[in-house]
């Protein structure tokens, strides 16, 4: 009776096993929660939350602040890609394989991907090595290849040739280390194309690694799509791998680069979240061109679309490059003045700023000075205010321009032309043709610069 009874324990304890899921932030983020997430396509699921702990350990003689935090995952918790949030903006998670084991790992939270180490998990430990050493070669190999197309020489082609061979065994020896493993699908899909012998041209060598950079990514494969690798790995190609200063060439290499992209997918569910990836991305740089022809050239055709998503997208995009700059007018002495009928520039920079923005106060004057050396462009300033006392006093430095007033008596950012131009921070700038239409916004006064001097 003992021994049934020790029986039963011991498989009521296997069938709760629970998993252990333990991260340390050293040092600790300000805040003191973590959400974990198990990812699904774009749509991660929801799996748990927990307090982040602190404590102090003796370094030497000195002392360091640590942050921890842990999950319990019960025994039947689905293998995959699972998320540590820990911060609502920016890079504030580290992703994780959890396959049936216990996972442990330190990292910066300022840095995660760049300081995350594995102290616990097979899984993690063998992908995390993986990338590490495939890093080192491949830096060697692009270095033989660059240091070829200035100086070519037989050393740099035999040294080429022998850095390609270590990578070949390299990869060979983790696709069979990790084989039966979740990290195994990560592995295979992370295989860079290198050219079997060292290129000739620039070029040439540009083309080869655009023309295979999705060569050995699998799309179909479940295990990439419940994670963040097919969307990162088409980010890299679309936003760093074709990436010009010259803002026409630029539209032409993203519309190249997707074109690409969607060729190389053909499953459905995959290309519509890759297209809604796209057309987020795009929305939020305000790129109305890209955004419109994605809809029309890819989104519009897919069975499976989804009407309100392209519509929240579009709406969005209201004040972006490609669509007519919003009328409005103001009073400069006793005329009217409205944006839509000015004819005095080539082209005009609308400039939404605010006597109250210590930054804007520095930075227009700047401008002002700038602008001087471009007399065909008329800048029209539209400054956001609580009353008009300051702006009356500031607007006398900028002569020469057209200077406009928004005030509100709750709030200023709820002036109706600041709305109509979605402002939420000052200073902000767009760049119109002859005809209004927005064909610029530049992100900061470095790009007003580089815009002006390079048009």
């Amino acid at each position: 009776m003992k021994k049934l009874l020790s029986l039963v324990v011991l498989i009521t304890s296997i069938a709760n096993a629970q998993y252990s899921i333990k991260g340390t932030m050293t040092p600790p983020e300000k805040g003191d929660w973590v959400m974990l997430h198990k990812l699904q396509g774009v749509k991660p699921k929801y799996i748990s939350n927990t307090t982040i702990k602190f404590d102090t350990i003796s370094v030497g003689a000195d002392s360091q602040i640590l942050g921890k935090f842990a999950f319990e995952l019960p025994n039947n918790a689905e293998p995959g890609v699972y998320r540590a949030t820990y911060r609502n903006k920016g890079s504030g998670f580290v992703d994780f394989i959890f396959n049936k084991e216990n996972v442990e790992f330190i990292f910066n939270p300022k840095y995660p991907d760049q300081s995350i180490v594995f102290t616990s998990s097979r899984e993690n430990k063998v992908y995390s090595e993986y990338l590490e050493a495939v890093a080192k070669l491949q830096n060697k190999i692009n270095a033989q290849q660059m240091e070829y197309l200035k100086n070519p020489s037989k050393d740099v082609k035999k040294a080429y040739k022998k850095e390609i061979d270590e990578l070949e065994k390299l990869q060979e020896n983790y696709e069979n280390k990790s084989e039966g493993m979740l990290a195994n699908n990560f592995i295979k899909a992370s295989k860079r194309y290198n050219s079997s012998s060292i290129i000739d041209n620039m070029e040439e060598y540009v083309a080869e690694t655009v023309n295979n950079f999705f060569k050995f990514v699998d799309f179909d494969n479940e295990a990439l799509y419940n994670s963040s690798f097919l969307i990162d790995k088409v980010n890299d190609f679309v936003f760093y791998l074709n990436y010009s200063d010259d803002q026409v060439t630029q539209q032409k290499l993203h519309k190249e680069s997707i074109e690409k992209a969607m060729k190389a997918i053909t499953n459905k569910k995959v290309k519509k979240e890759i297209i809604e990836f796209l057309a987020t991305s795009f929305t939020d740089k305000r790129n109305s061109e890209i955004v419109d022809w994605l809809f029309s050239e890819y989104y519009d055709k897919l069975s499976n679309k989804d009407d309100e998503f392209k519509q929240k997208k579009l709406d969005q995009l209201s004040v972006s490059v490609g669509r007519e700059a919003p009328d409005f007018s103001w009073k400069e002495g006793d005329e009217e003045l409205k944006l839509s009928e000015l004819s005095d520039g080539e082209n005009y920079l609308l400039i939404f700023w605010s006597t109250g923005c210590p930054h804007c106060t520095r930075e227009i004057p700047e401008v002002h000075e700038f602008m001087k050396e471009f007399p065909n462009t008329s800048v029209i300033s539209f400054a956001i205010e609580e009353n008009e006392e300051e702006f009356n006093k500031f607007k006398e430095k900028l002569g020469g321009w057209h200077n406009a007033i928004g005030t509100h008596p709750d709030y200023k950012f709820d002036n109706e032309v600041v709305r109509k131009y979605k402002i939420d921070a000052t200073p902000t700038y767009f760049v119109l043709d002859q005809n209004k239409k927005i064909i610029a916004i530049p992100n900061s006064i470095d790009d007003v610069h580089k815009y002006f001097k390079n048009n």
